[in-house]
């Protein structure tokens, strides 16, 4: 475990040093753009997402009952990442006409697809955990 967890940090440390050298080889206008496209993310999560995300948990937890806390809970997350991932894509279908390996696919169906394998799962657990309670009572 021990050396699993140094191989892990000397990985890190060298990927945080990979990273800087990326950045220190950038012009001054670039680095701005990285700074202020990165605090704007910061911003953006601390300030809007997170509190959304608190209120939408503490509102389920009153609203569901407990057993599908943890699969719903798994489900929203992933419906969440899934769309944030989607955004940039979605509605900019030909954007860069002269080259066709770009956005070449249909984003919308692809996420449709992907939150519907999601949810079909939540379901699976949330049926896993109710047979698992009648047949414990």
């Amino acid at each position: 475990m021990t050396v699993i967890r140094i191989l892990l940090i000397a990985l890190g440390v060298w990927l945080g040093w990979y990273g800087i050298s990326l950045l220190l080889d950038m012009n001054p206008t670039d680095l701005r753009s990285v700074a202020l496209w990165f605090a704007g993310g910061i911003l953006l999560h601390d300030g809007v997402f997170a509190p959304i995300a608190a209120t939408l948990g503490v509102a389920a937890r009153r609203v569901l009952p407990a057993s599908w806390w943890a699969p719903v809970a798994c489900g929203t997350v992933c419906t969440v990442t899934l769309a944030l991932i989607a955004v940039p894509v979605i509605g900019r279908a030909g954007a860069l006409s002269g080259n066709p390996t770009i956005l070449n696919r249909d984003y919308v169906l692809g996420l449709s697809i992907s939150l519907a394998v999601v949810w079909l799962l939540v379901a699976v657990a949330l049926r896993r955990v109710h047979t698992t309670r009648a047949k414990l009572s």
